[in-house]
């Protein structure tokens, strides 16, 4: 059947922190310059935010810029941060509070704000569609459409009412083609449109390899005399091995609430660990458990982080269309954070745009001036600022890489004459299973710990059973004949969500389960799986996680 088709200037894909900024800002500038524009944002999620997942603490600095007036526009930027405490986590009962003269600035938070980055996200898309934008939520950008010069065209959405053998069911409608002079990728971390991109154009040919941590959140309800909003709280080491960098977090934001999860590297090498187990242990610290107990969870949900910063950065422009935000990782991990740095770069590809379009582009060329104005950004000096950050962490460790990125970022405000180098993927630190340690894992006991299902219940995930699954194999053998006997299948632990399983037949054969319906997009099996064999796409649109404040 064929497909119907829509055109438009801009379409962009995402409605994260880096596409909603740049929607907001073509259209202002368009009002300003009296240009009429077209502007789409495609979203994968059943609503914009449902897939949005983060700490969050929240640098207003781009939010300044694109909406000077954002507090009396009724941003929802409620709880400043009140105070900073960062702890070196020794063992299961004990911690070090690190006094702030030796905590790395960039690590301070005095003028930020502690959100829901989804909920922020939702208000940018209320001020987009205001301004003229057209908003599709629930359509999954499937596939990158070309013209014939090669250039990028738009993208077409997921077919609906496909069934799991691959044939049109009664629901069958096709998906959309969205046409566009340019096209921006704002997917976030791991973007499966990005990825495609990164190889068709080589991007990242003069880059260090991108790395990531999967990031693990809960959402408490907790007793009010124990709330203390605005306080943030951070922190190293255990439960963490000493080979594994990572760290982990608490944030008190309104209405008695408090967010509080564990980011680790995934370059880490032990197939056994776990990192959903690690973050259910740790709530288990006195640090947390100070403020958990007597509690209710009331939201879980997980996501891979893109943080090779600075030196992993790849060439962000092609013919058609550009890498925004997390899709091209210009998150500032020395910080934690990379909403504010995903907005601008939003901000600069509108500028970036408008202004060829004010030149007479009629699209399809290589937008080079976009590198150029990125160069000239504060996006641009504050992640070379910080680009030791996290090689140091994973040549040197916790401590040594800690008291490095001290001196680097303090005494020389990230200009020292050095420049550190990561150049192993992630998936490739993994050792096999027989060289490491065994890690067994308290059981979880319902009231500070649990298991995944009852976690992945809190997410709202769900998606349409009767459809192909997006979580793909390039060779079904390997699981069982590689991964299982040299690394013990280490998906069955790597995911949050539960959805690998290796699972017995009534003859005792082995196979690699996917439960797809569990899924909750953190993309992690497409960066850590050390055979390379998995590869996430597009489920039907609106699937996934539906989270309301995370």
């Amino acid at each position: 059947m064929e497909r119907e088709a829509m055109e438009f200037d801009v379409v962009i894909v995402g409605a994260g922190p880096a596409g909603l900024s740049a929607a907001c800002r073509l259209m202002q500038l368009a009002q300003e310059k009296e240009q009429e524009l077209m502007v789409c944002v495609v979203e994968k999620g059943s609503e914009v935010g449902a897939h949005i997942l983060s700490g969050a603490v929240f640098e207003p600095r781009a939010l300044q810029e694109l909406f000077p007036e954002w507090q009396t526009m009724g941003a929802p930027l409620n709880t400043p941060v009140s105070e900073d405490e960062i702890y070196l986590f020794r063992s299961e009962e004990k911690a070090t509070k690190m006094p702030n003269a030796f905590v790395p600035h960039t690590m301070h938070n005095e003028g930020n704000y502690i959100v829901s980055l989804g909920n922020v996200c939702r208000w940018l898309a209320e001020q987009a569609e205001s301004m003229g934008v057209e908003i599709f939520p629930g359509f999954a950008a499937a596939e990158i459409l070309y013209n014939e010069d090669g250039s990028v065209k738009g993208v077409a959405t997921g077919d609906m009412g496909i069934g799991i053998d691959g044939k049109p069911k009664d629901s069958f409608m096709p998906g959309m083609e969205l046409h566009a002079k340019y096209t921006l990728f704002a997917e976030g971390c791991r973007g499966h449109l990005g990825k495609q991109l990164m190889d068709k154009f080589n991007l990242d040919a003069d880059a260090d390899p991108q790395h990531y941590g999967i990031g693990i959140k809960e959402l408490w309800d907790i007793d009010p005399a124990k709330h203390k909003e605005g306080l943030v709280v951070h922190g190293a080491g255990w439960p963490l091995p000493k080979d594994t960098s990572g760290g982990s977090f608490l944030y008190h934001i309104e209405n008695n609430q408090v967010v509080l999860g564990l980011i680790i590297d995934l370059s880490y090498s032990n197939p056994h660990l776990s990192p959903f187990d690690e973050m259910q242990r740790m709530k288990h610290h006195p640090v947390f458990k100070q403020y958990l107990e007597g509690g209710k969870r009331v939201s879980y949900g997980a996501r891979a982080i893109a943080k090779g910063g600075f030196n992993a950065l790849p060439k962000m422009t092609f013919p058609g269309g550009l890498l925004i935000g997390c899709d091209a990782g210009t998150l500032n991990f020395a910080k934690i954070k990379g909403s504010h740095t995903a907005m601008k770069s939003g901000m600069l590809a509108a500028e970036t745009l408008v202004a060829a379009f004010a030149e007479g582009d009629t699209g399809g060329s290589e937008l080079t001036q976009y590198t150029k104005d990125f160069e000239q950004s504060w996006v641009y000096e504050e992640l070379h600022r910080s680009r030791n950050f996290g090689p140091a962490m994973h040549k040197f460790g916790t401590m040594m890489g800690g008291a490095f990125n001290y001196l680097d970022q303090n005494w020389f405000k990230g200009k020292l004459p050095i420049t550190l180098h990561d150049t192993t993927e992630d998936y490739a630190q993994m050792k096999p299973a027989a060289e490491c340690e065994k890690i067994v894992y308290p059981k979880p006991d319902g009231v500070l710990s649990f298991d995944k299902p009852s976690s992945v219940f809190l997410s709202n995930t769900n998606h349409e059973e009767d459809q192909p699954c997006h979580l793909t194999l390039k060779n079904a053998d390997i699981p069982m004949e590689r991964n299982l006997p040299l690394y013990d299948e280490p998906a069955q632990r790597y995911c949050p969500a539960g959805v690998y399983e290796v699972v017995e037949d009534e003859e005792g054969k082995q196979s690699l389960q996917i439960n797809g319906q569990n899924c909750v997009h953190c993309k992690t099996c497409d960066i850590k799986d050390p055979s390379q064999n998995i590869t996430w796409v597009t489920p039907e649109g609106a699937g996934g996680p539906n989270y309301p404040n995370m």
